[in-house]
């Protein structure tokens, strides 16, 4: 992870707040490279005057964008029916499961990316059910830059304040996401043990 961020601090001085979207898009396809402390990172190198914080939140915001645009055209190219397919090819899940979310998605969608951008864990990959459910790509374009900016305004303005203490973000940041890993697991072990008790009704 070191070499990593050595190599998002270059980008970021050697190319200036661009460096910033880019570092942002690359983690919002890859979520693996955490955006807890790429953006509070930034926010610090904004602090050493290699560029402006307005420029580093426009530019990480864009960035997002761009990433989620990615994700939201995977989900699109692979429709509704292939998801649905490899949902039947898994244990303990059903296609009219991937069916029930779309349609809850339909009748959330905006909410569910504005709010899925805040949200560690899900930020990436609410984009995929919006390409599924082909939700309109302008208003897609408008709630997913709403909550980026909110997200990455929050994180950049943090490193900026903290200067050289800027990983003391992501240990609050951190324990959000841990919190919200949890309950996704708790979803699906109930989901698993429903389906479970299903078959044995059955048999």
């Amino acid at each position: 992870m070191e070499a990593v961020l050595d190599w998002v601090v270059l980008v970021m001085r050697t190319v200036g707040s661009p460096g910033v979207g880019l570092a942002t898009a690359v983690e919002t396809v890859f979520p693996p490279l955490p955006i807890e402390l790429v953006l509070p990172l930034a926010g610090y190198t904004a602090s050493q005057g290699y560029y402006s914080v307005g420029a580093a939140i426009a530019w990480a915001t864009a960035g997002s964008l761009l990433g989620a645009l990615v994700l939201y055209w995977l989900g699109a190219a692979w429709g509704l029916e292939r998801i649905c397919a490899l949902a039947d090819r898994i244990p303990l899940m059903h296609a009219e499961d991937v069916r029930r979310a779309v349609v809850w998605f339909g009748r959330h969608g905006r909410t569910a990316v504005f709010v899925g951008r805040l949200v560690p864990g899900v930020r990436s990959l609410i984009s995929i059910p919006a390409g599924v459910d082909r939700m309109p790509l302008l208003r897609f374009c408008v709630f997913t830059t709403a909550g980026s900016l909110v997200w990455n305004a929050a994180l950049i303005l943090a490193g900026h304040e903290l200067g050289a203490r800027w990983h003391v973000v992501e240990t609050y940041v951190g324990g959000i996401g841990n919190v919200v890993y949890v309950l996704l697991a708790v979803v699906l072990v109930v989901v698993v043990a429903r389906r479970l008790r299903h078959r044995l009704r059955s048999t």
